[in-house]
């Protein structure tokens, strides 16, 4: 855990100088007990308060629900996935479409990945070298390949507010001399994605790597730092290590990490997760899982996860939170739900979706609330020890 540096005044608020730039972190207040910090993010779509969530619209679309939705769910910012976009309907078509915004009807911040990690993901089909990867489509078996240019390219297309350098996500466990060369390269592909971008309204984001190994996470931090990313992400975090070891990740990372960027940990969505990230000085949040387990009837509430499709759901008329104030919860009861699980209907894994999303948004509503009055600690003990799941989600 971090606790606030020296040199912060007025207050915990830190002094920004002027900024003619349109994209910039603007430090509100550290909270004086842990490293958590609220703050606004001011991007060219719009301000966004941190720390925050960020619902996945992999397709340029969070699955089952509409943009203005989304927005209604208290989302300040989205992302959407590079890879899956560039292979369907491709780059272009978004670009003749007038980017992402108008593609998908959003005038509020997206941000957009690098496809490091789905490339992370077909290891089998895979083969990485120092000009890029190639690998194949999961569409149609075609052979791609994508180098650190072209995926600036590509996210140039879309237009994204944020866009991610392109990375290697290191497996785990994994050995050091791996972890040490996959590290290297990745900030050289950091560097040539630099020098490849030219949108004056984006915001690159350099990607720490490392492994689980203390000094390669340092090097890597250290040495992005020194490229002055508008940004910072913290990756391969989240892909089957102990929390522990995650925890350690992100401290031996953020430690090197500059104080007035905004600092993205990647693909982490569980609530215990979540909070421990903010606690460390995290500002932004994304993954798949409140809509991917939504889907399949697993439910976050303010007492734990619920499974809506079992029996004893079945005559239960009562909201699925009260505490929770989303659309779900103030128009339908537990009964329902599970009968929608049952007949597999589409507008149960809707309500089911908005609920997750909606859940995890006012957990990070309430932690920037907390942060403020210098009780993060508490706050995050009150939330898992009410919520009383080992799993976090």
């Amino acid at each position: 855990m971090l606790t606030p540096p020296s040199f912060i005044d007025d207050g915990y608020r830190i002094k920004i100088p002027t900024m003619e730039k349109s994209f910039y972190l603007e430090i509100k207040h550290i909270d004086k007990n842990s490293g958590a910090r609220y703050g606004i993010l001011h991007t060219w779509h719009g301000d966004v308060e941190v720390p925050c969530f960020m619902p996945v619209g992999t397709n340029a679309t969070v699955k089952t629900l509409s943009p203005e939705e989304v927005k209604t769910l208290g989302a300040g910012i989205i992302l959407a996935n590079t890879y899956h976009l560039h292979l369907r309907p491709g780059e272009e078509i978004v670009r003749k479409a007038g980017g992402l915004h108008r593609f998908m009807n959003y005038d509020g911040p997206i941000l957009t990945d690098s496809g490091g990690f789905q490339v992370f993901s077909l290891a089998k089909t895979r083969k990485i070298t120092e000009e890029g990867v190639t690998f194949k489509n999961y569409l149609d078996g075609s052979k791609e390949f994508l180098t650190p240019e072209k995926v600036i390219a590509i996210e140039e297309s879309l237009g994204a507010d944020i866009i991610m350098s392109f990375d290697e996500c290191i497996p785990y466990p994994v050995e050091y001399k791996y972890a040490k060369a996959s590290t290297e390269r990745t900030l050289r592909w950091a560097k040539r994605g630099l020098a490849a971008h030219s949108r004056e309204d984006q915001a690159l984001f350099g990607i720490v790597q490392g492994g689980a190994f203390k000094d390669l996470r340092k090097w890597s931090a250290e040495e992005l730092s020194k490229l002055d990313f508008p940004g910072y992400s913290i990756g391969g975090t989240s892909i089957g290590e102990p929390k522990d070891v995650c925890f350690q990740m992100i401290d031996d990372a953020i430690a090197y990490l500059p104080l007035e960027k905004p600092r993205y940990l990647m693909g982490v969505g569980s609530l215990d997760y979540i909070l421990g990230g903010i606690e460390r000085g995290i500002d932004m949040f994304d993954c798949v899982l409140p809509t991917r387990i939504a889907r399949h009837g697993a439910l976050m509430t303010s007492h734990g996860r619920i499974n809506i499709k079992k029996a004893e759901y079945k005559e239960d008329f009562t909201p699925l939170d009260p505490e929770c104030d989303c659309y779900t919860c103030k128009n339908y009861t537990k009964a329902y739900l599970n009968h929608l699980q049952r007949v597999d209907e589409e507008f149960g894994k809707r309500l089911n979706s908005i609920h997750n999303i909606r859940f995890l948004i006012k957990v990070v509503e309430g932690a920037r609330k907390a942060i403020q009055e210098d009780r993060f600690l508490e706050y995050e003990r009150e939330v898992l020890h009410k919520y009383g799941d080992s799993r976090g989600f």
